[in-house]
């Protein structure tokens, strides 16, 4: 099992104040035992609040107390919630850090960077949009029967609970759509416009009734019988009609109201709900949109160059023509939806075997491949997060609509963003920390999580894989567009930028196929700076994998700094930073 990876010397408060708390009668409470208990139990507090406030987030964490219940998405909820993080920065504030050892400090700084940053957001009301063509609570109530766990007959009668909530689901985000549109707070409306076919696309292939095809063979006849009944009413007289009054709504009165101007500085707060953005997106604070897009063409630039390189390997004057050759090659054409996942599952299969090369500690957690259902074809290939004893694999989905638009050649650099070394192991580290407060395993940041998962694409070259060209010239396309966001990203919202002026950008960086050159562009739009924490959090990981191997040369170990580099949870970048130069201190010591 992972522990914090620090050694024992650095965190004799949490040790001695483990054994205080057992109630060890021979030591005498250490300075600080009592703040650092207090602390502990006002992260276990957070903790327990947060699933309680969030049953479906409580779900993906493997904790099935409130498996009947949907989250309340209404005002109210969001102002309490907000209410909340109030409170709790206010306590956590109040608690001297003075003489804590590394990691409970660390926790502490976590969580404060949380909970001010969850308090920025609140002030711009972006809970009052929700829905975009790409996610929203209707998506995520269409991916419950992936979800959540169908083990018992129990476990059945909790998702036919949800069933019956998910009316009141929808009607509550038609509530916060209403208070948007009051507080002119509203999405691009051309991309509002999708989000009734994607409703009405969820009713057709109505998800909802699959768990019926995977009973248990320990669940009776009787049993299925009753439950099946159950959950097709409700699907029938309940969610599905949900569904078609909240498609009408959009259509006929949230989406008309939608805004006409591209750039998230149209909306209250202006520049800086966009500064805000990045920050909240990214944890780098520091650089301005200028500066983002200046390291976007600084980084196309060079990758280009190494592009050129494998090029003129190939027999070829450029770039250009060594592309228009790959694009023609009907070997990296895709001839069916089915060969794109083939693809991937064969990609992760070939990195398992070679972990112990790049890491210590290999969780060895399941996962398994999929592909996006029609009704969230706007949605890119994602991870989504399995459960930690590994009865719920984590599930890549991949995007394989209109496959044969579609390249084969970066699909070896996404397997390994996706799946390991990438998100999943990322992931599946972060569920087995011990020697954390819980609430660390969970913790949510863009510029770590997306920064690692494309540092990881290189990890399969530090192995010997990429062996086709064309594969690796893949491997830099996929990071060339990874740069190419942070130019549109500020395009968009920082210089002006026209739709048909980003995806006229990518269309001549080459590095992506036309569906989701289409799909990226909107997403951009409907999802600010998020897009911006890949490439940034990369270079970061980068950066400090180099100042690793510089100081500490032939000591250096890639196994030791990989493990250091996950199994201190998820953290803002800046203190990442910090407990990496720790790291090497100490291990200059050694």
């Amino acid at each position: 099992m992972p522990c914090s990876g620090k050694a024992a010397a650095r965190r004799p408060a949490l040790l001695l104040a483990a054994c205080f708390t057992a109630g060890c009668a021979s030591l005498a409470p250490v300075p600080g035992a009592t703040r650092l208990a207090e602390q502990n139990a006002l992260f276990e507090e957070y903790y327990q609040v947060e699933l309680k406030a969030h049953p479906e987030r409580a779900t993906a964490y493997g904790d099935y107390r409130y498996n009947d219940r949907l989250d309340d998405v209404s005002l109210a909820a969001a102002a309490a919630e907000h209410a909340s993080d109030v409170d709790f920065l206010r306590r956590l504030r109040a608690i001297s850090t003075s003489g804590f050892g590394d990691q409970d400090l660390t926790s502490h700084q976590v969580l404060a960077r949380t909970l001010e940053q969850r308090i920025a957001n609140f002030e711009f009301r972006e809970y009052e949009m929700p829905v975009n063509q790409m996610s929203g609570p209707h998506v995520a109530l269409a991916d419950l029967p992936n979800a959540v766990p169908f083990a018992s007959v129990r476990q059945y009668e909790d998702y036919i609970a949800r069933l019956h909530q998910i009316p009141r689901a929808l009607s509550q985000t038609e509530e916060v759509l209403r208070a948007g549109m009051k507080d002119h707070l509203m999405p691009v409306r051309f991309l509002l416009e999708k989000v009734p076919a994607q409703c009405r696309g969820i009713v057709q292939a109505d998800p909802f009734l699959r768990p019926l095809g995977r009973f248990p063979a320990d669940i009776s006849p009787e049993d299925r019988q009753r439950l099946s009944r159950a959950v097709e009413d409700a699907v029938a007289h309940e969610v599905l009609p949900a569904y078609q009054s909240f498609a009408d709504f959009v259509a006929t009165e949230y989406a008309p109201q939608g805004r006409t101007t591209l750039s998230v500085t149209a909306l209250p707060g202006g520049a800086r709900r966009y500064l805000n953005d990045i920050r909240s997106r990214t944890s780098v604070g520091k650089l301005t949109p200028s500066q983002i897009h200046r390291i976007g063409l600084t980084e196309m630039q060079r990758i280009q160059a190494e592009m050129l390189v494998i090029a003129q390997q190939e027999g070829f004057a450029d770039v250009q023509s060594f592309r228009a050759s790959v694009q023609k090659n009907p070997v990296y054409i895709p001839t069916s939806a089915e060969q794109i996942l083939d693809e991937f599952r064969r990609y992760i299969a070939q990195m398992q075997p070679r972990l112990p090369e790049l890491f210590g500690f290999i969780p060895g957690s399941p996962v398994t491949v999929e592909a996006i259902p029609d009704f969230q074809s706007a949605m890119a290939t994602h991870y989504q997060t399995g459960t930690p004893d590994g009865k719920r694999p984590g599930r890549v989905s991949v995007a394989t609509s209109r496959f044969a638009e579609r390249s084969l050649i970066d699909d070896e650099a996404i397997a390994y963003h996706e799946g390991i070394p990438g998100h999943h192991m990322q992931q599946s580290v972060a569920q087995q920390l011990t020697g954390l407060p819980k609430f660390r395993q969970h913790v949510f940041n863009s510029g770590y999580i997306e920064g690692w998962a494309l540092y990881a694409e290189q990890l399969g070259k530090d192995v010997g894989f990429y062996q086709d060209p064309v594969s690796d010239y893949g491997r830099l396309s996929s990071e060339l567009f990874r740069a190419v966001r942070l130019v549109v990203d500020t395009g968009i919202h920082s210089e002006g930028w026209s739709r048909d002026q980003v995806v006229e950008f990518m269309r001549k960086s080459g590095a992506i196929d036309e569906p989701t050159i289409q799909s990226e562009t909107d997403r951009y739009i409907a999802w600010p700076a998020q897009a911006l924490s890949y490439k940034l959090g990369q270079l970061k990981f980068v950066e400090l994998r180099e100042r690793a191997r510089h100081k500490l040369g032939p000591a250096f170990d890639i196994r030791a700094f990989h493990d250091e580099m996950l199994n201190g949870g998820v953290l803002p970048l800046d203190l990442l930073d910090a407990r990496t130069d720790q790291w090497i201190s100490e291990e200059r010591r050694k």
